[in-house]
């Protein structure tokens, strides 16, 4: 039984663990859920889209065992559409997938929704937001890079983060946007004005000493 995206319009932090601590995965992913999280951010990249290597199925699987949160699977690789079914069978509750690398977005939205995930499109800093303007609306989320993908700890483009205001007067208040790259107690705010829901936030909670102490302190700057 696959996890379903809370409800749009509720703000909802997701942390991505290409920053945790991957010898304590387990431990990291308790502790944040523990912290009232229900989204967990994986970031699958293939060293070929971009230029980091990162997880595969098998550590899907293993965080699947270990919590019941939201997986969030953000697909960065040249060919979702041949890996994709693996990482929901790995027990990924949603896939979000490159308008970059995709040749007919429209039929692999319906395809990973016959597979029983949520879906999501994604679009790079330097890629318009008109790119996605005609499918944004068929998909649960929409996630803006505010970096360019491949390393955590970069820092935040609000050039790119402005595209949440055009994306949320196409899509309207029941698709989830998400904001990915940068995100801190100074950017979370800016990026809620815009109109993201779900924060993406690594290095700004795994990067920190004190897990539940950094999740409450972005909590406290949106509030």
């Amino acid at each position: 039984m696959k996890q379903a995206l809370p409800k749009a319009g509720t703000v909802q932090i997701a942390p991505s663990i290409l920053s945790a601590d991957f010898a304590n995965l387990a431990s990291e992913i308790k502790l944040v859920v523990s912290s009232g999280i229900e989204i967990i951010h994986l970031d699958v990249m293939d060293g070929h889209f971009v230029p980091n290597i990162t997880i595969g199925p098998p550590v899907v699987q293993g965080i699947r065992k270990c919590t019941r949160a939201v997986l969030d699977t953000h697909l960065m690789i040249t060919d979702p559409g041949t890996y994709a079914e693996r990482f929901i069978e790995a027990g990924s509750d949603h896939i979000t997938f490159h308008i970059e690398t995709v040749d007919r977005p429209a039929e692999f939205i319906q395809y990973l929704r016959r597979l029983g995930v949520t879906v999501g499109v994604t679009l790079n800093p330097e890629t318009p937001a008109e790119a996605i303007r005609d499918i944004c609306p068929l998909c649960d989320m929409v996630l803006v890079m505010t970096v360019h993908p491949g390393f955590g700890g970069q820092s935040f483009i609000d050039e790119a983060a402005r595209k949440c205001v055009r994306i949320r007067s196409w899509v309207g208040p029941e698709v989830r946007i998400e904001v990915d790259g940068g995100i801190d107690t100074k950017t979370a705010p800016i990026v809620v004005r815009y109109g993201a829901d779900t924060l993406v936030a690594g290095n700004a909670i795994f990067g920190q000493p004190d897990r539940k102490a950094a999740i409450q302190a972005i909590r406290d700057a949106l509030a």
